[in-house]
């Protein structure tokens, strides 16, 4: 064994200095792992009590173990009027950035209407406690809104009659409302006339102002495109306006005839507010609720004042996120033409939808696109695959819903649906359409 030790020892000796250096401290560190033992602490008998260590993270940290860490939420989506090709009736109808308008339905509350934009439930609490007449909204009665860029409320429009108007506007953390009684007499008139060039100059030269040619755009989005009319269709407008010395104040829409290519389309408003065909039909085109065949875990919600929780600022997410598996069918939720199929930056693969003339759907982060622009989609067709493309951290979809070019909550949204008028409501209807329909002549 000594002979041994002494041939090892002679040599370790003849190798060269820095050889020896390495050699050496690999055999100490060798040893040193050999005789090592973590201390481990082994409770005696008995002693049931828990091992509690406190760990202080600060605010920052603290964000960056929240669920939406992983999400890529710093980046906006891009605006819907980037994306939409601007024609003359946008051109010629009043811009409604950031204002949306509702008619109230049964079953409908203040909080159920605006809980779909996201409004914080304390300025609706706020508005309530100003006016209790708020907890009994009426069905028909019309509410509009105002909105900041980032999703605050700013000013509610409550028209509870054609009489009576009310107004609230934030003042701080509070709002003040204010009351208009309109004092003039109200009286029904029709309009006629031929489409020669945009149908907003048209019916502006038929005596509509550009309100209420807006006015019936919307009443007819679901059946007509008009964009697409021709030179000498004709419409016949019935309006009623309100007149206080001999100046037209505000109107309503209650009917409206538009003939194109032959056929005849319909717009009658009903006591609810909304408009049906000659036989008390819905107009709207139902949408689906899920962009998929069946509904998906949400990864990351719709908040338009959302807090980046990595960087800390405000980045709105104006859409909610689905998680996927990569390929998963992405479904149109409703009829309506692709205006947009492409690869864009953060968006990755993605395709927007309109519907109508107020609604928008977008689809982002795709894997394969199944439409191009310009394509005629029905409620429930394929429009692409589900993927990881953009700025993403994993397979999901990002999907919005977009009205009047304000984006709101897709899981609480109210959608178009396409019911008609049922019982006493459809009776009550019916007799009103055998009022007007002799009114709306063509000339």
């Amino acid at each position: 064994m000594q002979q041994i030790a002494r041939s090892v020892a002679l040599a370790f000796n003849s190798l060269p200095r820095p050889h020896r250096v390495m050699l050496g401290s690999l055999t100490v560190v060798t040893l040193a792992v050999a005789v090592w033992r973590p201390y481990a602490y082994h409770p005696e008998e008995g002693d049931t009590s828990p091992i509690v260590k406190n760990i202080e993270l600060d605010k920052n940290e603290l964000r960056t173990l929240l669920p939406e860490a992983s999400e890529p939420i710093d980046q906006s989506t891009p605006a819907p009027e980037d994306d939409i090709p601007k024609d003359e009736i946008d051109k010629d109808v009043p811009d409604e950035t950031g204002t949306h308008d509702y008619v109230v339905s049964s079953g409908d509350t203040l909080s159920s209407i605006l809980n779909q934009y996201d409004i914080d439930m304390g300025d609706i609490n706020q508005l309530v406690k100003i006016d209790k007449d708020l907890r009994t909204l009426g069905v028909g009665q019309q509410l509009s809104w105002t909105l900041t860029d980032d999703g605050q409320l700013q000013r509610l429009t409550w028209e509870l009659s054609r009489r009576e108007t009310r107004t609230y506007d934030r003042a701080g953390n509070a709002f003040k409302m204010s009351s208009a009684m309109q004092k003039g007499d109200w009286k029904n008139s029709v309009l006629t006339g031929s489409v020669n060039g945009s149908f907003v100059a048209s019916a502006q030269k038929a005596g509509l102002s550009s309100g209420e040619a807006s006015s019936v755009i919307k009443a007819l989005q679901w059946q007509m495109d008009f964009r697409k009319l021709h030179a000498g269709d004709k419409f016949s407008v019935l309006m009623s306006r309100e007149v206080l010395n001999g100046k037209a104040e505000q109107s309503q829409l209650l009917g409206v005839r538009l003939r194109s290519g032959g056929k005849d389309y319909y717009a009658i408003r009903a006591e609810d507010g909304k408009f049906y065909d000659r036989s008390g039909s819905g107009l709207a085109r139902g949408f689906m609720r899920f962009p998929t065949v069946k509904q998906y875990r949400v990864s990351s919600n719709f908040n338009p004042r959302r807090l980046n929780p990595v960087t800390g600022r405000i980045a709105p997410h104006k859409g909610v996120d689905f998680a996927l598996p990569m390929g998963t069918p992405v479904l149109a939720v409703g009829d309506g033409e692709v205006i947009v199929s492409k690869r864009s930056g953060g968006a990755g693969n993605y395709v927007a939808i309109r519907h109508g003339r107020q609604y928008m759907t977008r689809y982002m982060h795709m894997k394969k696109l199944l439409v191009k622009a310009g394509d005629k989609v029905k409620r429930g067709d394929r429009i692409g695959l589900s993927g990881n493309t953009g700025r993403s951290t994993g397979p999901h979809l990002h999907y919005e819903i977009w009205i009047n070019n304000q984006a709101v909550n897709p899981l609480t949204a109210k959608l178009p649906r396409s019911e008609g008028l049922t019982g006493k409501d459809r009776t009550n209807y019916l007799a009103q359409v055998k009022e007007v329909l002799p009114q709306l002549k063509l000339n």
